[in-house]
């Protein structure tokens, strides 16, 4: 039986705190946790290497629990799950082949630049007109596109999410479908890694991590339910647009490292 008095809560509360707030926007808008989770760990004082290991371990598992709770909370489009998932994964497993023989360095900023644009996007429209739900086009590419370029660093949710809507998706069901497709792409790219990241064990910023973001995952998906198609649209493309700033930022100050995290 676990002794709980043992556990030293006043050290792990922060990461708990960086978990929470993490998959609390994930789970909600359908992107960010890495580059939340990344930054407050590396505020809280861990290398950058580790921070980003870390957070990709633990993705893997938040991800699941914010997929269960969003089919709870039928936020999920099962007929769009399938024609996405597949394609992830075999995009995943492209994406870490290419980063292990390949020079890639304009992706990322291809990327940023292409997020920042369906932010605007998604702002302006939301703005001046609700969304309608239709069945979308080009899903399996998207998929495979956006598997490949979450081996880079974490941009399933970002592109997914931002591209279903875009084409005109409700918020509410584009979140909950990527959400719940993102367990199984994460956990390919993780194992696909796991020869030259290295299997760490759970060591105190990882398990503050991993509570703070399963508990944060049903409240999420519950947000996400509730919230109206107009409201998300924004918030989504306001993510979006603090994202693509965030990575332009970063790099210009550090251009060297092509693995970042969304």
């Amino acid at each position: 039986m676990i002794d709980l008095s043992a556990i030293p809560w006043a050290d792990l509360a922060p990461f708990i705190v960086a978990g929470f707030l993490a998959q609390l926007v994930d789970s909600a808008l359908g992107m960010a946790f890495g580059v939340i989770a990344n930054s407050l760990l590396v505020i809280l004082g861990l290398p950058p290497a580790m921070a980003s290991s870390v957070t990709h371990t633990v993705e893997s598992f938040t991800s699941g629990v914010s997929g269960i709770a969003h089919a709870l909370q039928r936020n999920v489009d099962w007929p769009l799950f399938a024609r996405l998932v597949i394609p992830g994964i075999a995009g995943g497993l492209t994406g870490v082949w290419a980063l292990t023989h390949l020079h890639l360095d304009f992706v990322r900023p291809v990327v940023l630049v292409y997020l920042a644009a369906v932010g605007i996007y998604l702002t302006w429209r939301g703005a001046r007109r609700a969304q309608a739900y239709r069945r979308m086009r080009m899903v399996g590419p998207l998929g495979l596109v956006a598997g490949f370029l979450d081996s880079f660093g974490g941009a399933w949710g970002p592109v997914t999410t931002g591209s279903l809507i875009a084409q005109g998706m409700t918020p509410r069901m584009a979140v909950g479908t990527v959400n719940a497709a993102e367990f199984f792409v994460s956990v390919t790219v993780l194992s696909a890694f796991i020869g030259s990241l290295g299997l760490q064990s759970f060591a105190l910023a990882a398990s503050g991590l991993l509570i703070g973001g399963v508990v944060a995952a049903p409240l999420g998906a519950l947000v996400t339910r509730r919230a109206s198609g107009r409201n998300m649209t924004q918030w989504i493309g306001g993510v979006l647009i603090a994202v693509a700033l965030w990575g332009l930022i970063s790099l210009t100050l550090a251009p060297g490292p092509l693995f970042f995290r969304m």
